[in-house]
């Protein structure tokens, strides 16, 4: 399935940080609500569809399968605990976003299985977005991991996510992630740190090899 993928994926909690981060540039947001009563998460959702399509950005629901397709969100996010990506896939179709969360060469393996657009994969280094999963990958292990993926003839479109920053972008890049997911470092400046990120995914060019073609 072919489907452009952005190179920056804004991670948030509200649609007014996604306002705010689509004013400044990003063209793709994810949202991504914890304990909240699902009448909330869905207005939250549609609120964040609404700044989304204002700005022409592509909105994806994190976890939640069953309301983005109930809302007609640009896709979805599994982590993994999850409902897995096979599943939602035959729930949303296949013309819908799925993403995936992986952190070992067998999750990406799955994810590619099972019909994902894209793998998040991380953490590249300790957040509190990902504090569940381990280990720590660090550049070695984006390296190790998306060199077993060549050497299986297998790609997709790889995000890097967990703490990152301006300063970590080109060398991740390097390594042929296809783009870099980011949260905080957003959040707390978009109107610098959005164009600054664009600036640096920009100077650099990934592994075409390791995109989707």
């Amino acid at each position: 399935m072919s489907m452009k993928i952005s190179q920056l994926h804004y991670i948030t909690t509200s649609p007014e940080q996604a306002d705010a981060a689509c004013r400044a540039g990003v063209d793709w947001v994810q949202l991504r609500v914890k304990n909240r009563s699902a009448a909330d998460w869905k207005a939250l959702a549609l609120d964040t569809l609404a700044v989304c399509r204002q700005y022409n950005a592509r909105l994806i629901i994190n976890d939640n399968v069953v309301l983005a397709g109930e809302i007609g969100a640009d896709g979805v996010h599994v982590g993994k605990e999850d409902l897995p990506v096979a599943k939602a896939r035959r729930l949303l179709g296949p013309s819908v976003i799925i993403g995936g969360t992986a952190n070992t060469l067998e999750d990406m393996r799955a994810h590619h299985a099972a019909g994902a657009t894209y793998i998040g994969l991380g953490p590249y280094r300790f957040t509190n977005t990902k504090e569940k999963l381990s280990p720590i990958l660090g550049l070695e292990g984006y390296h190790n991991l998306l060199t077993a993926c060549a050497s299986e003839g297998f790609s997709l479109p790889i995000i890097a996510i967990g703490g990152i920053e301006v300063a970590d972008v080109s060398a991740l890049l390097r390594e042929g992630v296809h783009g870099i997911a980011v949260s905080a470092a957003i959040t707390r400046d978009p109107q610098r740190q959005v164009p600054a990120f664009w600036q640096a995914i920009q100077t650099v060019t990934p592994y075409s090899t390791l995109e989707k073609q």
